[in-house]
């Protein structure tokens, strides 16, 4: 997220209450979580793997527990909970903003885009023309819909990620990290009924041109599909996904955190992806492996029962 105007390290430190070590005078003008930084950041960290990261990140000010040598050109804000000073300068420069209508004034609605009933369109978004968003459909704050898009009943678009940051011996077992990010769906985009897509923590989910979603489909924060992808129904994708052109994914396919799957990919049903995936090929099982080989595994498997009374027999 960027901010509206820069902010100095000094400013920061005060206002969550930390220690600073380096320049003061250092400003940052955007804030993001660990995986999406962009330079002049703000961002934390409070897991040691994540430290080095962080430091050769271009993040400027980096908000962390435990005190280190200040790399040139960054200030490094020290405090015993940097999850929770993260919070308070999300919910600082990008305080919740309660709705007045269902319908917000501030929405931008292109021409010939219908709106059907019960629909709910947040503050600051933009829908482009010729859209058709039907019955029950939830359109969070700041979300960007192109045009030519066709969203069903019911489905929710740029709800809060889901991102806690666990606590140790502590009565609040989980902070929430408040989503500061946005989503966008770009022109042809069809979206079935009852699909949940989050808007990122700090950055930006992004459905892709062309793209079609069947219904009962999740889509987590931060994650960017291509153009032209095909995803069939209950398929669900955690954050900070990459998906290409062109994939295919059939109904109930699930995909882990923070893996790529590239182009012209086609997973079939009930396939659980949990390693980053090549393009062009096709995929199957849970783990998904190559497709060929799995149906050649899945075939010597039915035959196991005639292996084991073949084998009791010589001897």
């Amino acid at each position: 997220m960027k901010l509206k105007a820069p902010v100095n390290a000094k400013w920061i430190a005060k206002f969550v209450g930390a220690e600073l070590i380096g320049d003061g005078a250092i400003e940052a003008d955007g804030i993001n979580e660990v995986h999406k930084i962009t330079p002049g950041d703000i961002s934390f960290v409070d897991i040691e793997k994540y430290y080095s990261r962080l430091l050769t990140s271009e993040a400027s000010v980096i908000i962390m527990n435990k005190v280190v040598e200040c790399p040139v050109g960054k200030a490094l804000l020290i405090t015993k909970d940097p999850a929770s000073a993260y919070v308070k300068l999300v919910k600082h420069f990008c305080p919740f903003e309660p709705a007045r209508s269902m319908i917000s004034e501030t929405a931008v609605i292109g021409e010939g885009t219908v709106i059907q009933p019960g629909v709910f369109v947040g503050n600051h978004c933009t829908i482009g023309m010729n859209c058709v968003i039907h019955p029950g459909v939830v359109i969070y704050d700041g979300t960007t819909i192109g045009n030519n898009v066709n969203i069903q009943a019911n489905s929710v678009i740029g709800g809060d990620a889901f991102y806690f940051n666990k606590r140790e011996n502590e009565e609040l077992r989980y902070l929430k990290l408040e989503s500061c990010g946005t989503t966008i769906i770009e022109d042809d985009v069809e979206i079935g009924a009852c699909c949940a897509i989050d808007r990122g923590v700090s950055g930006i989910t992004i459905i892709g041109k062309g793209t079609k979603l069947d219904n009962f489909i999740h889509i987590g924060h931060g994650t960017v599909i291509g153009k032209n992808c095909l995803f069939a129904a209950q398929v669900g994708v955690a954050g900070k996904v990459t998906i290409g052109d062109n994939v295919l994914l059939y109904g109930q396919v699930g995909v882990s955190k923070d893996l790529v799957i590239e182009s012209n990919t086609v997973v079939l049903a009930k396939s659980g992806v949990g390693k980053s995936l090549p393009g062009g090929k096709v995929w199957f099982g849970i783990p998904v492996q190559d497709a060929k080989d799995k149906m050649e595994e899945l075939v010597w498997v039915k035959r196991i029962p005639e292996l084991w009374d073949r084998m009791k027999s010589d001897y």
